[in-house]
């Protein structure tokens, strides 16, 4: 999967951040939105599509479909942002086969059941049970909101 170029939970999906810092950081040439809801919702996918450039190619899938794609693998020259609202959306995917190396925290917002984790980031105890998982089968998961940050390695912060 030397395709994927970053793989990040961002519960804004498409927003200033990634399409100013990330995009230019990784030179990605495509975007994958995985968010079963999103892919159901034509809508919010055409809006999805408006806020990237024309250059950029968008897919928005559900974890199904997203998994037998990153299984499958991509063209040689693809360099893919992989965008997903949750982390169980990314444990989804794994169970399915596919397989990650590392995975970015840049946006979990207050929410009902979601407690402060670390400055802006907030989850709740199922989303951190998700990431110990996710960390177990061998991801490195860390929190950078945009690429000129330091990343923050969240295995220390569930200890």
């Amino acid at each position: 999967m030397s395709s994927v170029v970053l793989t990040r939970i961002d519960d804004r999906l498409i927003h200033g951040q990634v399409m100013t810092s990330w995009l230019n950081y990784t030179s990605a040439t495509k975007i994958m939105v995985v968010d079963d809801q999103t892919a159901a919702d034509p809508f919010i996918k055409t809006v999805l599509k408006n806020a990237i450039p024309a250059n950029v190619g968008l897919g928005v899938f559900t974890a199904e479909k997203a998994a037998a794609r990153l299984v499958k693998g991509f063209k040689a020259d693809d360099r893919v942002i992989i965008l997903v609202k949750y982390p169980k959306t990314v444990w989804q995917m794994m169970e399915l086969g596919a397989k990650f190396e590392k995975l970015n925290i840049g946006g979990m917002g207050a929410a009902k059941g979601r407690e402060k984790f670390y400055k802006n980031i907030s989850m709740s105890d199922e989303e951190r049970d998700i990431l110990k998982k996710i960390i177990g089968a061998g991801c490195k998961v860390e929190i950078q909101i945009i690429a000129e940050d330091t990343p923050v390695d969240v295995a220390k912060l569930l200890e």
